[in-house]
Parts: structure tokens; sequence; C-alpha cells
């Protein structure tokens, strides 16, 4: 008998009664969890979820970690999709009833899927290695002198092989089972799943490092697969399984999938803004891959203070903009932390002005003007508890507002001239 519990981001659960090894497995697969134990209780424990929302499975313990309670699985979902520019998500193909995240991927997952492959399975070139009675492709002449000592045959050859084993085909298996293996309640889900690996039976498993998937490189001939392989690549990061051996030699069998809420709010904005403002990946880049930006002077013992913002406008070398995103306050001092890192944000640009922008309630829009420095940080805030077209509106409000801080930047640059 499995016991279901219902979690809430930030929020103490009621007690939940777990042995030491399953609550050490949701630790380890929760690493931002706290977990407490109930005073009086040998085996019961408050679970405090962070910012990641999902499901964790353990043994005969099932949690579903929700959001906040004005954000549904939809908004969610919907973020999700759009950062990966994914059909809207509340579409026909998309609808679910149940309360988990994993139950409601997965059925875009095989939508986006059963699109890519209707055709056939995508076919490519890969490089093969290996000892055969004929030449075929290139002698690897130093392999057939150290292994053969010079002697035909076999003959040690590179060549490339024609295959549906290729890197896209594997990244749609290697998802498909990793989802197969979460405990789906729904029939259909592990029915629908079951036919992609039946389809993909030509191709290799592959136990994927999720901090190292492989990146396709995309044209006009796989260009169908895009979303497939990018819903893949959703769930290879965000599922992993374990199995720690419990107190008495056995098995726990723990199994998550997790998504950080912060990396979700923070992809979708960037995502949205980009698009309202027309630019390129190249010049309102993710965090950490624009041009370095430094606190303190780039010299020979200088420029090791690097910083990452979220949002940034780059034309050529020169950041014209400077932005932050924050899905949740940051502690018990309210924004005072972030504005504190959006303020150095704006001195290692050398702008004017910045913009934080929180995922909360219908906060009004705020300025704090800062002594001595003539800098101005602005506080904007979207409600993720509206329709998606509502959100998207907000974006726009959110880019409108950027491109009159890159103006203010260069009436200044005009001025100082």
């Amino acid at each position: 008998m499995t016991h279901s519990h219902t979690l809430y981001e930030w929020t103490p659960s009621d007690p939940i009664e777990l042995t030491v090894a399953q609550r050490d497995a949701i630790a380890r697969l929760a690493k931002g969890m706290s977990i407490t134990p109930v005073q009086g209780a040998a085996s019961c424990f408050r679970l405090t979820p962070d910012s990641n929302v999902g499901a964790i499975v353990v043994d005969d313990v099932s949690l579903a970690i929700l959001p906040k309670p004005k954000i549904t699985l939809d908004h969610v979902l919907f973020m999700l999709s759009y950062s990966l520019r994914l059909a809207v998500w509340d579409a026909a193909p998309f609808s679910f009833t149940e309360d988990s995240l994993v139950e409601a991927v997965v059925p875009a997952f095989v939508h986006e899927v059963s699109r890519a492959i209707r055709r056939g399975l995508l076919q490519g070139y890969k490089v093969e290695e290996d000892a055969l009675p004929t030449v075929r492709g290139r002698i690897r002449f130093d392999d057939q002198l150290r292994y053969r000592f010079g002697r035909f045959p076999p003959a040690e050859v590179r060549f490339d092989e024609f295959t549906e084993d290729i890197d896209a085909n594997r990244l749609i298996k290697a998802a498909a089972n990793m989802l197969l293996r979460m405990r789906l309640r729904s029939p259909e889900s592990r029915r629908a799943l079951r036919r992609i690996d039946s389809v993909t039976e030509n191709v290799s498993l592959i136990e994927y490092d999720r901090a190292r998937l492989p990146e396709i490189a995309w044209t006009r001939l796989n260009e169908h697969y895009r979303h497939a392989v990018s819903l893949s690549q959703l769930v290879l990061r965000h599922c992993a399984f374990e199995l720690p051996v419990d107190e008495t030699g056995g098995r726990v069998h723990a199994s998550s999938f997790l998504v950080d809420m912060n990396r979700v709010f923070e992809d979708f904005v960037r995502t949205a803004v980009r698009e309202r403002l027309g630019l390129s990946e190249k010049a309102f880049p993710r965090g950490g891959t624009h041009p370095r930006l430094t606190l303190d002077d780039r010299g020979a013992e200088t420029g090791r203070i690097k910083l990452e913002p979220d949002l940034s406008w780059w034309e050529g070398p020169d950041c014209v903009f400077v932005g932050d995103v924050k899905y949740k306050r940051t502690g018990r001092h309210g924004e005072n932390p972030d504005l504190y890192q959006l303020l150095a944000y704006t001195v290692a640009a050398d702008l004017p002005n910045g913009l934080l922008v929180y995922a909360a309630g219908e906060d009004a829009p705020t300025k704090h003007v800062v002594r001595h420095l003539n800098r101005t940080l602005e506080v904007m805030a979207l409600d993720l508890a509206g329709t998606p077209d509502q959100l998207v509106a907000q974006t726009t409000v959110v880019a409108n507002r950027i491109v009159q801080q890159r103006a203010c930047y260069k009436t200044e640059l005009v001025g100082a001239a």
C-alpha cells in the first residue's frame, strides 16, 4: 500500500512516518528539503520543501510537492514549455487531471516524441571503430601496428555508419526509460512510454550524467526532433534514482522528478523578454554565458569578482542593460540582499539603472535611488496566478521598461560626449 502525501513549497508538512533509510533517501534526492523530527514520535518527521517541486517516491511513501497554492501545475508547465519553445501547454494534447508534475509531463513528452517519429526514427552518421576482415573506411595504422603488428586481416578501421543509434534517439530512449521507472499511476502513460521504448529497440540505452547531456546541432534535416529532444533533456536533467542500502542490509527504492522554480521562473522571464525585444541569445544571453562582467578591475591580479546577472543586453562588447530575476524574496530582510546584488551589477556594467523582477502578487513597481552613486534600482513583480496570455502580457511590460532603461543609458552617453 502506497502512502501518499501532498506538500507545498516552503511549507512544513503534517507529521509523516518514515524509516531512517527512507528519511536519508529523501534527504539525498531533495538536498534543499528540511527534515525535522516530531517531538514524542520516534519515526515521524515534518518535511519542508524548498523551491523544488515535483514528485519523490521512496518505497511505499509517495510525496507530491506542489508550488504555492495560487500557482498551479498548469502555470509551471506553461513556463517550462515556453522556455523550451514548445507549443502552448494548455492545448488539448497536454490536458491532465493528476496532481503530480511528472504525471503531467508524460503526455507532453509522448505527444512531442510521437510527432517527431511519425515519419520514422531519425537516422544519421556515427563514427565507428572496429576490427574487420576487409577494409572499410579508413585504416587506423597506429592501432594496426600496436595490436596486429602490421598484419592483415583483420584491419583496424574507422568508418561512418548510417544508423538510428544516434544521440537524438538515445536521449529520447533514455528519457522514456527514466519515466517508466517513476511508478506512474496512469496506465495510458505507461503504455505510451512502452511503445516509445519498443520503437527505439535498436537504439542504445545510455545512462547519462544529467550534468553532461549531449548537445544536438540542429539543421533543417533534424529540426522536427527539436521539441522531443528538448523535453527528453528536461526529463533527464530532473530525474534521479538511487538504491541505498538500508539498516537491515536491504534496498530502499527511491526516485524523484524535481524542478527548481527559481530556474523555471528565470528561464521563462528571460525567454519571453528576449522574444518581446526581438533579440538573439547572443545579445540577450543566459547568465554566465555573456561576455565577462567583473566587479573589480580587470588586470593581472584583478578581475576576480565575476558576476552573472540573469538579464543582460549586449551591443557588441558593451552591456546596455542589466537586471536580475528572483522567484522568492531573499531571507528575513525582504528584498534588501537582492537590491545589493543588483547594485553590484549596475556598478560592474557602469549603468545608471537596473531592474529586479520578482514572482509575487500585484506589488506596485518601486524605485530606489542609491545615495552618492546616482543609480536607480527598479523593482517589478509578475503575478503568476493569471492565464498564460496574462503572464506573457506582463513580460511585455517588463520588456518595455528595459527599453526605457536602455534609452536612459544611451542619453547619458550622448550627454557625456
